[in-house]
């Protein structure tokens, strides 16, 4: 039923695949099932063979051509609730891709789940030489993807369940009719640990019913780990006054997540902030005097009141979240020493004071018995202290630039024989739209080197520094690191970015994928031009400001330039829409948000520019005694104008946003958000109605006020009138 190539003659991914020779097969052992399969993936040899852009990639695959779905999908999962629920999932998606698959025994094609332990696995195991390992047994499994049916090997459930995911992509939908893809896999992970840390307490709080969402996601792309970050956004019956009322996940909520997790095999590891970043705590005066500074950000060490106040928190959290793991944060304490522990710091150093507290903290929390997780990056400038930290500690080290140093950041945690997970980041975080080659070559970096030092786990963040991040927009960066995490050494960007428009929209066209290069392209003009890369500050500066005006002299050499990015990305996400029933509509949105707000930079600080030279070419035209009617009409007509424009854009983009938001997140904090469109929306809306003000005076007087009475520049700078 099942057959395998030696090892010999299975390769991994990341060398050029053999093509198959069927003169030189006696030694593989060819069952009659695998027969078809065998026969496809030779023919695929003559033409080349067909790349599945599978996410993450396997181990060790060769892949043929297609095979027909034409006839009635029948899953056949056992007798093993876990792998029952792996072929539920599996036929859920199938359904939602219009196949009509069914559980259990019947006619058609077969997609069968089979335990290592099993007789039939053994069986198939020893005829066909198929070599399960020892490192496969954990999360591994093989796949052998056939003309007639599909079988899935694992020795646990979460490798079937890794198998099934793997089956769903091979499975294409996109044309006529359905197929799938003919493949030999043996696949297993490099890291133990991989995982995603969501920010919860910086805006954003997603509704329970999207955090499943992301669970099944996470699932799909094997990832097992899912820490929610908390400063002040659980709700903790100890310390009710810290949760805002609608901002924050209730015991229930959380409980009902830790058990939807657990049958996806996804850890879900809490980070609650125990050291800094606790402002939103410190800011009530029932907890202000625990602060280093009055309503500041960060707990005070030797105050008799803080330990008692972050056991209670964690007295909650161990019979909230079962995970063997907790995370303390315990990052970017800067305010320590600066205030009440001053003179501590003076005479014992910063990092003796930050050593000691982290340890008061482990020793008061041991009696959980979980593993401590903490943020390596101000442990790391005291590396003999860090030798005085608990063993078991976990050290994350942190690095979100395009060039980080991973070597740097876990030197001091390896040399002090301390377990390692490296943590990169998403780059979604106070920009319109996540600059993803930053993202790409950051997750790139910190799992090879990671990797290489031996770091058990991988945990990508994605923070929402503003308020204003959009989780739907972070997909790229998140397969990236499910990919980064699985696959072992250095994975392929180029790769990468000709599988995700497939695997995760459906789309075969490569326009999503394309679409993706554009903004990153557009990201980088804009870097290029010394403006960094498409903040959301760029997206509020008001060109007429002084920090505006300097804006708009650097954004001016590459704005038709950068437009026509960010245009085209929308032209071709548009296209792929048109051609096919793409997945995951909400993230196309959000896409085609980011690419909206990216282009209305652009064309905020051009248009800022036609306006002043329209008025001050009124102005002049008026003193000459003609008439400045047309210049003006530009500026500010009841249809079709700059100001219109400017005023139209922001009004636009409060809609996408809205729709974005709610799509994934509770009403909490979005009017924060929408307040700022609205703010930006009236500014032009002044703007327009002082420009027909003007229009009225000089009907009366023939003559113009000036520009600066107007709020407008009478001249920009590096513009000739």
């Amino acid at each position: 039923m099942v057959c395998r190539h030696r090892a010999k003659t299975i390769h991994s991914v990341t060398a050029p695949l053999p093509l198959i020779n069927l003169s030189v097969m006696p030694s593989i052992m060819i069952t009659p099932r695998l027969l078809p399969a065998l026969l496809l993936l030779a023919a695929a040899s003559a033409g080349g063979q067909p790349d599945p852009h599978l996410i993450p990639k396997p181990r060790e695959i060769i892949a043929g051509e297609f095979a027909s779905l034409a006839r009635e999908i029948v899953i056949v999962p056992g007798t093993n609730e876990d792998d029952r629920f792996a072929a539920r999932d599996l036929a859920d998606a199938l359904k939602m891709r219009g196949l009509k698959p069914t559980l259990g025994a019947g006619r058609g094609y077969a997609i069968t789940f089979l335990r290592l332990d099993s007789p039939l696995a053994k069986k198939n195991l020893d005829q066909n030489k198929l070599v399960f390992t020892d490192e496969m047994k954990a999360e591994g499994y093989a796949v052998i993807s056939a003309k007639n049916e599909t079988v899935v090997i694992a020795a646990s459930a979460a490798g079937i369940l890794y198998g099934a995911q793997t089956v769903k992509q091979l499975v294409r939908t996109d044309g006529a009719q359905a197929r799938i893809q003919v493949a030999v896999i043996r696949d297993w992970p490099a890291m133990k640990y991989r995982g995603l840390h969501g920010d919860l307490s910086r805006g954003p709080v997603p509704t329970l019913e999207y955090q499943k969402k992301q669970i099944r996601t996470f699932a799909a792309y094997k990832l097992n780990v899912y820490s929610p970050y908390f400063e002040h956004t659980l709700e903790y019956r100890s310390n009710p006054l810290m949760a805002p009322p609608g901002g924050a996940m209730s015991r229930e909520d959380a409980q009902a997540l830790v058990a939807y997790a657990r049958r996806y095999h996804v850890d879900v590891i809490p980070e609650q902030e125990a050291f800094g970043h606790l402002h939103h705590i410190l800011k009530y005066d029932l907890y202000s005097p625990l602060g280093e500074t009055e309503h500041g950000h960060v707990l005070a060490p030797g105050d008799p009141n803080s330990l008692p106040l972050i056991m209670a928190w964690f007295a909650e959290i161990d019979s909230i979240f079962p995970s063997r793991f907790v995370h303390l944060g315990a990052d970017e304490t800067f305010e320590l020493g600066l205030g009440r522990t001053r003179e501590r710091v003076q005479r014992d150093s910063l990092g003796a004071v930050y050593i000691d507290f982290l340890k008061e903290i482990e020793s008061a929390l041991r009696y959980t018995k979980k593993r401590f997780l903490f943020w390596g990056d101000i442990a790391q400038g005291s590396p003999a202290l860090v030798k005085s930290l608990p063993k078991d500690m976990v050290a994350v080290a942190w690095g979100y630039g395009s060039n980080p140093n991973p070597e740097r950041l876990l030197r001091t945690f390896v040399d002090a024989g301390m377990e390692t997970w490296v943590s990169p980041g998403v780059n979604g975080w106070n920009r319109v739209y996540p600059n993803n080659d930053v993202t790409l070559r950051n997750i790139q970096a910190m799992a090879r080197v990671g990797q290489r030092l031996g770091s058990t786990g991988l945990l990508n963040t994605s923070w929402d520094d503003d308020g204003e991040a959009i989780f739907n927009q972070q997909w790229y960066g998140v397969l990236f690191g499910a990919a980064a995490s699985w696959q072992p050494g250095e994975s392929s960007i180029e790769d990468f970015e000709q599988s995700y428009g497939i695997q995760f929209h459906g789309d075969p066209t490569g326009k999503i994928d394309a679409a993706q290069l554009k903004l990153s392209a557009a990201h980088a003009l804009l870097s290029r031009a010394g403006l960094g890369d498409g903040s959301n500050s760029l997206y509020w500066t008001d060109p007429y400001t002084g920090e505006g005006q300097v804006d708009a002299q650097k954004i001016r050499v590459v704005s038709h330039d950068f437009r026509v990015l960010a245009e085209s990305a929308m032209v071709l996400i548009a296209q792929a829409r048109s051609a096919n029933s793409l997945r995951e509509t909400d993230a196309l949105d959000a896409l085609e948000m980011g690419a909206r707000r990216l282009d209305f930079i652009g064309m905020k600080f051009q248009l800022a520019d036609e306006i002043v030279r329209l008025y001050g070419h009124a102005v002049d035209t008026a003193g000459a005694g003609g008439n400045p009617g047309h210049d003006l009409s530009e500026i500010a007509s009841s249809i079709n104008s700059r100001t219109q424009d400017l005023r139209d854009g922001y009004v636009l983009g409060r809609e996408l946003f809205e729709r974005s938001w709610r799509a994934e997140n509770r009403p909490y904090w979005l009017y924060n958000v929408l307040n700022r469109y609205d703010l930006a929306a009236q500014l032009w809306i002044q703007r327009l109605d002082k420009v027909n003000q003007a229009r009225a005076e000089y009907g009366r007087t023939r003559k113009l006020p000036s520009a600066e009475s107007l709020g407008i520049p009478r001249v920009m700078p590096g513009v000739v009138p």
